[in-house]
């Protein structure tokens, strides 16, 4: 038993147990003579084959010690390798994680710009219709010049011609418009567009006349006396008169084309109708004769 556990103490490495065997199979020799010499055949019998059975022991566990170790050095590297798909199969998780994430954010952003581009559409669609819209706008601009030219001269001459036959009040501010206009026409640097303004101003400041009471100071417009007097223009209704020393009163006759004397009845209401109209008094109610033009 104690050479059995010699044995089984050195089994680590192929060299050593080699040299161990050697050295047991001596010690062996050294024991079988000593057993001849001083043992029975029985006992010497006996105990050779304890011997035989300790060798074989001995050399059965030299065998499994060299397949052991070669167990485990294949388990080592089995290990080792398991090690590195472990790692490798972690790193791939994490790739894989981070292209998911990738996935997934690419996926909300095709999303959000496929609604933007269908928005985007719906405004290159607009634009397109409001450039063709434009681009027969301009088109036809060359023959609106051509028809809206002579409408406004024909505007023109309608507006001075108004003026000639109506009310003869501000003649000389009414006379000098239709003359500046007439002038604005012939300018190169200023736009159809402008002109057109110019004349549609013009007619807003006439139908203007016809909704205020004004009174002012003037020489007594057509009339063959050069005199000044203070002149009362209640819209388009009537144009009065008083002198400035208020001893006489008048009104523009429309049927006759003349200024036309009233009685001095008239007088207190055409001062107080330019005291109104100059905003000395409050607006009241006043009495005054009216003429009309006779339809043929």
């Amino acid at each position: 038993m104690f050479l059995f556990n010699i044995a089984i103490k050195n089994q680590e490495k192929n060299s050593f147990y080699n040299s161990q065997v050697s050295v047991f199979f001596i010690f062996l020799v050294q024991a079988i003579l000593k057993i001849k010499m001083g043992f029975s055949k029985t006992k010497f019998h006996s105990n050779v084959s304890r011997l035989v059975l300790c060798i074989f022991l001995a050399n059965a566990n030299i065998a499994y010690a060299d397949k052991l170790e070669s167990s485990l050095s294949v388990q080592k590297k089995s290990m080792h390798t398991s090690k590195l798909a472990q790692k490798n199969v972690s790193d791939l998780a994490d790739v894989t994680q981070d292209l998911a994430v990738e996935y997934r954010s690419t996926l909300h952003k095709i999303s959000s710009l496929k609604i933007y581009n269908a928005q985007l559409n719906k405004v290159i669609g607009s634009q397109e219709k409001e450039i063709s819209s434009l681009n027969q706008q301009l088109k036809d601009i060359d023959v609106t010049q051509k028809e809206i030219v002579p409408l406004i001269l024909k505007m023109l001459d309608t507006l001075d011609k108004f003026i000639q036959l109506d009310t003869p009040f501000l003649v000389t501010e009414r006379t000098n418009r239709i003359q500046a206009l007439r002038e604005l026409m012939d300018r190169a640097d200023i736009s159809i567009s402008e002109k057109y303004r110019r004349v549609i101003e013009a007619y807003q400041i006439e139908i203007e006349y016809g909704r205020t009471i004004e009174a002012y100071e003037s020489s007594l417009p057509a009339s063959q006396l050069t005199r000044t007097v203070e002149l009362l223009r209640i819209g388009r209704l009537g144009l009065f008169y008083l002198s400035l020393d208020g001893s006489e009163v008048g009104f523009w006759n429309k049927n006759s084309k003349n200024w036309v004397q009233l009685d001095s009845s008239f007088r207190r209401s055409i001062s107080d109708g330019i005291r109104i109209a100059r905003k000395q008094a409050a607006p009241d109610l006043l009495s005054l004769p009216v003429s009309f033009v006779e339809q043929p």
